[in-house]
């Protein structure tokens, strides 16, 4: 006969978060793509935040290195993948990515881009096939373009489709960008090295042996191994957290949980689900402090917060959609906010206060920061109520 369940509390949460996520400093790793492949990936709809999500939690973060792993030699994938969110996520995972996420995601991009092809630039499917036929070979002469220079060679890139008609916002729009996307998405090209500073979104282009990769792959078993791999990182977690996280169907993250051996376990808020592996409790590390960007995988990596978030303060770190600011945290819970200033200034809000010694860390780890950014400038892309006060005032 079985023993009682395995009982894991909000304490063990957060102690876990801070092995798991990196963030106690005695887990700090040498580079990026060790980074990513503690946390399956980094979001990157901002691509700041790759940056400073990584160095939060790297000993001596260094942005020529990360920028080397990135666009050099081959460790990282920047690809759009779960929720239908940009990531970049450590290679040797991209085709599992790729596989259980990333196929359903371009199968409805490729379907909307014929339709927007044919409804607003008259194209037929064949002239689209042959279009992108054209801009593969580029690329393989090329071997890395802009999209300017794709355009320079393939001509019907620059052909415009006139979107939301009639509206007060209409305008005319290059077809180019939704069909590099749509090949991005199929993992039959990739971002590289973007033609500004690390904070920017154009991206160069190269040809991905991606969808080849990902061939080897059943969605099934693809889904299996990346439901492990999140509860690994993030374990415990519910289902709906799994859900919420990949963007798959409620029936879908139940097999996958269930096909990946997971042993339930209660919560101080719920059920949720551990590796047969990982049933040991688990020591709190010593007492940290840490300054997370934007969207940070950490604070983006279940849909249940109450663990980590205390929900009289949703209002101030999250904007209307969702998405979260930069965040204080300390021992696994967030504190407050931060910002930078335009005079370059980590500017922060504490909405708890951690005692001396934290508030004293806090402002550590603000020096740092604002050391390490130097000359440089960052601004979220999702401006939430908190930051955007912090960043108005003089």
């Amino acid at each position: 006969m079985s023993g009682p369940r395995r009982h894991v509390s909000f304490a063990e949460r957060r102690a876990r978060l801070g092995i798991r996520h990196l963030l106690a400093a005695s887990q700090y790793v040498p580079r990026m793509p060790d980074v990513a492949q503690a946390l399956i990936g980094l979001h990157a709809t901002d691509p700041s935040a790759v940056f400073l999500a990584a160095a939060a939690r790297t000993s001596s973060p260094d942005i020529t290195a990360m920028e080397d792993a990135l666009y050099e030699e081959g460790t990282l994938e920047r690809m759009l993948c779960m929720r239908r969110t940009m990531f970049v996520v450590p290679s040797t995972l991209a085709p599992v990515i790729e596989a259980s996420t990333g196929r359903a995601i371009a199968a409805r991009e490729r379907a909307a881009c014929a339709a927007y092809l044919r409804d607003g630039a008259g194209w037929s499917l064949e002239r689209y096939k042959a279009v992108e036929a054209d801009v593969l070979a580029a690329l393989a002469v090329r071997g890395e373009a802009g999209a300017a220079q794709l355009a320079a060679d393939v001509p019907a890139l620059r052909e415009q489709v006139t979107v939301s008609p009639g509206k007060p916002y209409e305008a005319r729009q290059a077809v180019s960008s939704r069909i590099l996307r749509v090949l991005a998405a199929e993992g039959r090209i990739r971002r590289g090295r973007p033609s500004g500073g690390f904070n920017s979104n154009r991206f160069r282009w190269a040809l991905s042996p991606l969808a080849d990769a990902a061939e080897g792959w059943q969605t099934a078993a693809a889904k299996t191994e990346l439901a492990r791999r999140y509860l690994a990182a993030f374990g415990p977690a519910t289902t709906d957290d799994l859900k919420w996280w990949t963007g798959w169907t409620l029936t879908d993250t139940r097999k996958a949980v269930a096909a990946s051996g997971a042993v339930s376990v209660s919560l101080d808020d719920g059920t949720g689900h551990l590796l047969p592996d990982d049933l040991e409790p688990v020591t709190a590390p010593e007492p940290w402090v840490a300054l997370l960007p934007g969207l940070d995988p950490t604070a983006m990596g279940w849909r249940q917060r109450g663990f980590y978030l205390d929900p009289a303060h949703v209002g101030d770190l999250y904007d209307r959609n969702g998405n979260i600011g930069p965040t204080i945290w300390a021992d696994g819970s967030i504190i407050g906010a931060w910002t930078h200033h335009p005079t370059g200034r980590i500017r922060t809000h504490l909405l708890t206060d951690p005692g001396l010694e934290g508030r004293r860390a806090v402002n550590a780890r603000a020096e740092q920061l604002e050391a390490w950014l130097g000359d440089l400038r960052i601004t979220p892309h999702y401006r939430t109520p908190l930051e955007r006060r912090l960043r108005q005032s003089p």
